[in-house]
């Protein structure tokens, strides 16, 4: 089942959730119709791979044009119309940025797999609910309702600012009208009542000056609480959220929402700085005592000069955080001499900066790390598909210094994959007489000097932005906090539905709370220790919980995928837990589960019945990802022997827990059935008698050792002419053997 046959299946509740994040940037038409196609694409490499991103936009529109002809010839006026906006949408957003789309698509197929997982899950996680706070929503749209508010009580001072302006005019005009007058006209009584009018003109200017200035006092007030209370929550919040979500949580939406927000409180600001020189240059034509302006003013203006300093230093933030495009996966942990792109936003969106600022990228000030490549680019608004004031640098290279190479070689592996590090930004922006310097740094980053400490690396990013909300505490892996235990399964359920496109349900977690923090009864209030996920090994093996569990993913990701999505790999069961699940069950009933024991391997038990009528279990030596790239663990089930003492071979695999047929589960994933073996020739097989593999396990009544494999295969013409008088050829197929452990 595709991936958007499962989303269509979920409640409504959950369904709302999908609609969130489906519009305009990428249509649910084309997610809907080109289903299968879309999910088989490499969207995640392809965001931070131009040329793969290309072509994969130039397949989009093909695929759509595919879908045109199609409607056409049923004659859907309205899928036609809808299709020819979309696609015409799509090339006019995409043509010069098709990586952007590809960010989108990959973020939209992550997001459903979260739902999906979220879906499966009894209830929803703790720290996914504290990012769905329903107080958190009712002041996104407070702030929204209030920054539109102060846009039009600045637009409305605007018109009191003209009004005040016409009346001065007037009273200049008047004014010197009677000045030009002679001495003897001036005496007359016209004139005196001439001027008992202008005084009172005189009064109303002082007055609305008085109002104006009131008004725009508001104003500044209004937005200096506005940034001072929530405004500076909702920043805080994103930033949260984009922390949770670069360790695979759901995504950090309200970005757009933020700039709108920001631009329009700047456009209000500098509305206001405007309307105080308008009032300077009426100072300049006419002042007199108890004027309120030069009081007033000065202050003012100081005051509105600090809102926007703040206001554009909190603006540049880093869009998305520094990431490799070999692993998209794994953001935030950087390996020297290797790419990783980084890209910045600056939330005030005004187009006379198009262009006008550079971005100068550094790295720590420690002087071990330098940046290579190019490190100075300017933000603009043509990049980016929604026209953001953005800039993304996609060639930067972290270098370690040679003075520094010597005291490396002292530091262990677990030093350098808990060292903190963090990329640096700094630019200045010069607007209509302001000059205001902006700085902003990344969330802290691991170096990493060699792929094998990647794993590590990654449990250090986690660790870090699960416990703290700090953006900088490069010093955090001093004295690491604990987490609570709760959190951090959410999060590894999520590493399981971000990387391998399916989560753990509340099973799987019981199974994995228990091996880290042994037999408890609750692990709600539990707090882990950093040693205890990831430095300490295991009871009785010579690994670390951690490196235990990235095994298993890498084994998921690149042997089992498939059988993982479609929910068949139960996986994380102790032993004791898959024979009581086994133990009432038909003969031939199996699951698959991950070893304990064996990094990276799976292996299957299955349940039989003694002629004495007990019951027994049998679980094969685990697979790993050698023997796996030999032959395809579905193919392995299918195919699968066992050799009970003198009898002859049968598959004992009947029943995938708890009672699906093994073929209904795994039929599909299936490769193709082999071939007929061919007999000997003469020609370019040279009278070779072929030999061929299939697993196949024996299992010992006594107490003696398993065969090893080389005892077992490859077998001889004239066995394999035994197994044939038994077997199907289509049933033989290149595998390898596997001991079996009988209890």
């Amino acid at each position: 089942m595709s991936q958007w046959s499962q989303v269509q299946q979920l409640e409504i509740k959950f369904l709302e959730q999908v609609d969130q994040f489906y519009d305009d940037n990428f249509p649910m038409e084309i997610r809907h119709l080109l289903a299968q196609w879309i999910e088989s694409q490499d969207w995640e490499a392809a965001s931070n791979n131009e040329a793969m991103a290309t072509i994969l936009l130039q397949n989009l529109l093909i695929q759509v044009d595919e879908q045109l002809d199609r409607v056409s010839q049923e004659k859907n006026l309205l899928l036609i119309h809808n299709l020819k906006r979309i696609r015409k949408l799509l090339q006019g957003k995409y043509h010069g940025n098709p990586m952007h789309i590809a960010v989108i698509i990959s973020n939209c197929l992550r997001e459903e797999r979260r739902i999906l997982a979220a879906a499966s899950m009894p209830v929803q996680g703790p720290l996914e609910k504290s990012l769905q706070n329903s107080v958190v929503s009712e002041r996104q749209r407070n702030v929204e309702h209030k920054v539109s508010a102060i846009k039009n009580s600045a637009q409305m001072t605007d018109q009191d600012v003209k009004y005040l302006e016409d009346l001065q005019e007037e009273f200049d005009f008047r004014y010197k009208t009677i000045q030009s007058l002679e001495q003897s006209d001036k005496n007359s009584a016209l004139i005196k009542q001439e001027m008992l009018a202008l005084q009172a003109m005189l009064n109303t200017l002082d007055y609305k000056r008085k109002e104006v200035l009131s008004k725009i006092g508001r104003v500044i007030h209004e937005i200096d609480m506005l940034m001072s209370n929530m405004l500076t929550e909702e920043l805080l919040d994103w930033k949260r959220r984009q922390q949770i979500a670069c360790i695979g949580g759901p995504l950090h939406g309200g970005l757009d929402q933020l700039q709108n927000c920001f631009t329009l409180l700047a456009e209000s600001l500098f509305q206001v700085r405007r309307q105080l020189e308008k009032l300077d240059e009426l100072l300049t034509r006419l002042t007199y005592d108890g004027d309120p302006i030069p009081v007033q003013r000065p202050q003012l203006l100081e005051k509105v000069n600090f809102l926007l300093y703040n206001l554009f230093r909190n603006s540049f933030v880093v869009e998305r955080q520094p990431c490799m495009p070999t692993h998209p996966q794994r953001p935030m942990v950087l390996k020297t001499l290797i790419q990783f792109t980084v890209k910045l936003r600056l939330l005030i969106k005004l187009p006379e900066l198009n262009y006008q600022i550079r971005v100068k990228a550094t790295i720590d000030n420690n002087r071990r790390f330098v940046l290579c490549g190019t490190h100075v680019k300017a933000m603009n608004m043509d990049e980016s598909a929604n026209g953001s004031l953005s800039v993304e640098f996609r060639h930067l290279q972290p270098k370690e210094m040679k003075s520094s190479a010597g005291s490396k070689g002292n530091e262990g592996p677990h030093m350098v994959t808990e060292e903190l590090h963090s990329i640096s930004f700094e630019t200045q922006v010069c607007l209509y007489g302001l000059t205001i310097n902006l700085e902003t740094s990344s969330l802290p980053v691991v170096m990493i000097s060699n792929v094998s400490q990647l794993p590590n690396a990654w449990a250090s990013i986690i660790w870090y932005n699960l416990s703290t909300n700090d953006p900088q505490n490069l010093s955090f892996f001093n004295n690491p906090p604990a987490a609570a235990l709760s959190q951090l399964l959410e999060v590894l359920s999520w590493q399981f539905s971000s990387y391998v496109g399916r989560g753990l349900n509340s099973e799987q977690l019981n199974m994995l709370a228990e091996k880290l923090m042994g037999q408890q009864v609750s692990y709600n209030d539990y707090q882990l220790s950093w040693a205890k996920f990831c430095k300490e090994h295991l009871p009785g093996k010579s690994f670390t919980f951690w490196v235990w569990l990235e095994a298993i993913l890498d084994l998921i990701k690149k042997h089992i995928l498939p059988l993982w999505i479609d929910g068949y790999v139960m996986g994380f069961v102790s032993k004791e837990k898959e024979r009581i699940l086994l133990k009432d069950k038909t003969p031939g009933t199996f699951l698959l589960r991950f070893s304990e024991s064996n990094l990276g391997g799976i292996t299957f038990t299955w349940v039989d019945q003694l002629e004495n009528g007990d019951v027994t279990f049998h679980s094969v030596e685990p697979y790993n990802k050698g023997r796996l790239s030999a032959l395809p663990f579905a193919d392995i089930l299918r195919d699968y022997k066992v050799i009970m003492a003198d009898n002859v071979p049968e598959n004992p695999l009947k029943y995938l827990y708890p009672d699906i047929p093994k073929d209904k589960a795994f039929g599909k994933h299936y490769s193709c059935q082999p071939n007929e073996v061919s007999k000997p020739s003469d020609g370019t097989g040279k009278g070779y008698v072929p030999s061929v593999f299939i697993p196949v396990s024996k299992i010992l009544n006594d107490s003696t050792e398993p065969h090893s494999p080389s005892d077992l295969l490859p077998m001889s013409p004239s066995v394999y002419a035994v197994l044939r008088e038994h077997l199907s050829p289509t049933v033989i197929e290149t595998a390898v053997c596997c001991k079996l452990f009988h209890s």
